[in-house]
């Protein structure tokens, strides 16, 4: 696996979690939460590229339980296509079903109202998506 930092998309109609992973890809971090109608988002996504530097970039696919894609699933990968324009970093669609469940529970478990935590619900959700993409990379 490549040594350097990678990034991941939380992709959502209101907001977008943001998390990363430090070089050698064992800790992923929660790192922001963007406004997914922010009319210079893709201005504020370049100037997080341009400092991360990251060598792979992942976006969450949100396919239904029973993995036929829907309306998410077509939004997450327009978002995708976007990052293709913006960087010639490889961005790869990760399945996320239940990322978003997975985060609000953790945080539910720790005490955090989910109601009151959304954004650090979607940047959660990001780093489980990171986790599992990073995952599977090792698996290779």
């Amino acid at each position: 696996m490549q040594r350097g930092r990678r990034i991941a998309f939380d992709y959502g109609d209101v907001r977008i979690g943001v998390a990363t992973s430090d070089a050698d890809s064992i800790i992923c971090s929660p790192l922001t939460t963007l406004k997914a109608s922010d009319k210079s988002l893709l201005k504020s996504i370049s100037e997080i590229f341009l400092e991360i530097e990251p060598v792979q970039i992942f976006v969450g696919r949100p396919a239904l339980l029973s993995g036929q894609d829907g309306i998410a699933t077509d939004k997450a990968i327009e978002f995708a296509q976007l990052l293709r324009g913006i960087t010639d970093v490889q961005v790869v669609m990760v399945d996320e079903r239940l990322s978003t469940v997975t985060a609000a529970r953790n945080l539910r478990d720790a005490g955090r109202n989910a109601k009151d935590s959304k954004n650090a619900i979607d940047m959660a959700a990001a780093v489980a998506i990171l986790e599992f993409a990073i995952d599977l990379e090792k698996r290779k």
